[in-house]
């Protein structure tokens, strides 16, 4: 016959009994979640359950008491050394398997994980931990960034993340720079290997060069491989057509040229031939005009064959067009370029510039078969 003990003798030895309060999300941002203490629940059941049959009761329940307590005893046997009904394991295999998989996080290692929520300065990231972990704002990307969305990450995104601290409440702290700051020099050996022009953005000068940024990473160039002539505040904030010297990533050295890239683009360059330019500033005697990353000189009066008096007035920065390689000095570096000779009919750059960049290759070629039989 099955034992009964009553509802209040039983429900009395549990009052007061607490379980530890489940932590938020909020909480987590505002003080990061802690990993709590491993628990047995089915140990600290039985525990609780020894407690309810060790609780006085009165003496006409006595041999009931026992025998209840018999009876879990035996379940608690079952639980731990035989398969359970419906269950295909016993407590001891399902313990041993939760310490296999117990995540053992170390500074430094990598892990996989999904942000699940984002906040201004921040990000909550599901792992294979108790509690989430966060990854700070100016630990998501190696750019400037106001916002984590601006490097790409959404609740859902999936990345691997490396381990770079926790807090008192054992909160870890995850970050994406040192993996990617690994591919950006890895980007940097591909390019350097390929001999390709990078841009690179001016931060700061100093009295060797300036400093510039590359793929996320900080390099330098100095004064003497660049070819422009401009001071280092004047480049600040301009972006400049690099080739890498130097890829050095155990020093943390990335050396950059620009007169590499003008010589390389020269040399490719011919007396005749027409290029796509783009205005980039008006001085009194012409404009200086960006062509592949070589600066050549348009001259006021190789712009029409009709006179400018102000060349405000025919071109301003930014302006695309279509010009000639008029001259080349490869020793002192200058290219000489001309409109004027692509001219279909005087005046025709000032009134109709349209019309020369559409005939620009006819009138090219006209002019090297004059050249050649002169």
């Amino acid at each position: 016959m099955p034992l009964s003990l009553p509802f209040s003798l039983m429900a009395q030895p549990l009052t007061g009994l607490r379980s530890e309060p489940l932590s938020s999300i909020s909480f987590c941002l505002s003080k990061p979640l802690g990993r709590s203490r491993k628990q047995n629940t089915a140990a600290r059941s039985f525990r609780v359950l020894a407690a309810v049959i060790s609780s006085p009761i009165p003496s006409p329940l006595t041999t009931e008491r026992f025998k209840l307590k018999q009876t879990f005893n035996d379940a608690a046997d079952r639980c731990h050394n035989a398969p359970m009904e419906g269950v295909s394991f016993t407590l001891q295999r399902f313990l041993a398997s939760l310490e296999k998989y117990d995540f053992d996080p170390q500074l430094g290692s990598k892990v996989k994980g999904t942000v699940v929520y984002i906040e201004a300065n921040g990000a909550l990231v599901e792992i294979a931990a108790k509690s989430p972990a966060y990854l700070p704002l100016q630990e998501a990307s190696i750019h400037r960034i106001k916002r984590v969305e601006e490097a790409g990450i959404y609740p859902g995104f999936r990345e691997e993340f490396v381990i770079i601290g926790d807090n008192e409440d054992d909160c870890l702290t995850l970050s994406l720079r040192p993996i990617q700051y690994e591919l950006a020099w890895e980007r940097c050996r591909q390019l350097q290997a390929a001999d390709v022009v990078v841009k690179g953005k001016v931060v700061s000068a100093n009295k060797g060069g300036v400093l510039v940024v590359v793929e996320g990473l900080k390099g330098f160039v100095p004064f003497s491989e660049i070819l422009m002539i401009s001071t280092g505040e004047e480049l600040i904030n301009k972006e400049l057509p690099l080739k890498l010297l130097v890829v050095e990533e155990e020093q943390t050295r990335l050396v950059l040229s620009n007169r590499k890239v003008m010589a390389d683009s020269k040399a490719q360059l011919e007396i005749g031939s027409v290029v796509t330019g783009t205005v980039l500033r008006l001085v009194k005697f012409g404009a200086f005009v960006d062509i592949g990353g070589v600066h050549g000189l348009l001259h006021i009066s190789e712009i029409s064959h009709d006179r400018i008096l102000d060349i405000a007035g025919v071109l301003k920065p930014g302006d695309i067009l279509k010009v000639m390689v008029l001259n080349i000095d490869r020793e002192k570096g200058h290219i000489r370029l001309s409109t004027k000779k692509l001219e279909p009919n005087n005046g025709d750059m000032i009134r109709n510039p349209g019309l020369v960049f559409n005939k620009a290759e006819e009138m090219a070629r006209r002019f090297r078969q004059r050249l050649a039989q002169a």
